[in-house]
């Protein structure tokens, strides 16, 4: 039997999931995750409607997307999407951090501020498959309400959506500038941070049809690489730049998250510590609370996240796990882009992903 992935075209982590498969030569089969399949797969097995989910031949369930890439690459044959050197693993699992858990508010801001009645429709078409036009765009605006209530949560709002779109808008060209020169990240494979960025530039930024308008105009390249990551025409194909080089291009993209994310990050951190000192063997909230974060010199509030957290320790993982001139390099790395606070961050509350929820560790 064959592994089916339970997913949705609209779906930023279906997206990321879907170009692993492919590009790893995964033997699977998609399946719309439509009400039927949260009621009778989703919910009773992994507790809450959430995808993307796979499901092996065996029966069992493998839920959160990294996840999902980390059993593949253990499991599979042939290259990996991780680096083996140190500088670009480093900088590859950072950029999934940036992708997966930062850029998800310029995707839901594009989404929801340039694509609200739209992507009813999309969100239509998963509860509604065989319905009408008009039956999918009432459906779908029912069950997208949720979503489009999180865009205040994530600090999207009047004051910030300026400094959003600024900061969307140069990432936009600084990446339309590395692609310019190298096909992914850190050469022609792609990595686990490609992966990272996919998930919102092709579910949200690229195919949503106003933002997709957007990227194609002001980075043409950026669209070139999202089609190279979702139509995958050499599975398992490419290699890593040698020497373990950092391309120059890809370094203000690293500074972007450094200057952005990692602040929040802290923030997160602190008020985590202090959520678990006070609720001793409590459930771990979606939020500890709201917090401060800068986008191009504006401020604003958004949930503090614990997962993202959780997706940033590893990286301090392997940065922690190296020792000697590998250790020096990637050092010297997050110095020149401005990364001082990566070396020495502590997360003094571990966290784990299991049994489909994160705890703390």
């Amino acid at each position: 039997m064959t592994d089916t992935l339970y997913a949705a075209p609209l779906s930023l982590y279906s997206g990321k999931a879907r170009a692993y498969l492919d590009w790893k030569g995964v033997d699977y089969r998609e399946q719309l995750s439509t009400p039927d399949i949260y009621r009778d797969i989703i919910v009773p097995n992994v507790g809450r409607p959430v995808i993307p989910v796979m499901q092996q031949s065996d029966g069992t369930i493998l839920q959160d997307t990294t996840l999902i890439i980390d059993h593949y690459e253990a499991s599979a044959s042939g290259p990996s999407v991780y680096p083996a050197t140190p500088r670009q693993k480093l900088a590859a699992l950072l950029l999934e951090c940036f992708g997966d858990e930062w850029l998800v508010i310029p995707a839901m801001h594009y989404r929801w501020n340039y694509n609200e009645d739209w992507v009813y429709g999309e969100f239509g078409k998963v509860a509604l498959p065989d319905g009408t036009p008009e039956e999918q765009h009432a459906a779908g605006k029912e069950r997208g309400s949720t979503f489009r209530g999180f865009v205040p949560m994530l600090g999207i709002n009047k004051a910030t959506i300026p400094a959003i779109e600024a900061s969307y808008e140069a990432l936009l060209a600084d990446l339309d500038a590395h692609f310019s020169q190298h096909p992914f990240l850190l050469g022609t494979r792609p990595s686990i941070g490609d992966l990272g960025l996919i998930g919102p530039l092709y579910a949200h930024l690229y195919r949503d049809p106003k933002s997709g308008e957007i990227m194609e105009r002001i980075a043409p390249r950026v669209a070139q690489w999202v089609r190279r990551m979702v139509d995958v025409e050499t599975p398992q194909s490419g290699e890593f730049l040698t020497d373990d080089a950092i391309p120059a291009t890809l370094e203000p993209i690293l500074a972007r998250m450094m200057a952005e994310q990692v602040p929040y990050l802290e923030n997160v951190a602190k008020m985590l510590g202090e959520w678990a000192a006070a609720n001793p063997g409590a459930e771990l909230p979606r939020a500890v609370g709201m917090t401060d974060f800068t986008v191009e010199g504006v401020t604003g509030q958004r949930i503090a996240v614990p997962f993202s957290l959780w997706m940033f320790q590893r990286a301090l993982d392997y940065l922690a796990s190296l020792s000697g001139d590998a250790q020096t390099s990637c050092e010297e790395m997050l110095r020149s882009i401005g990364g001082d606070a990566v070396i020495g961050f502590e997360i003094a509350n571990r966290l784990k992903f299991e049994n489909f929820k994160l705890t703390l560790d």
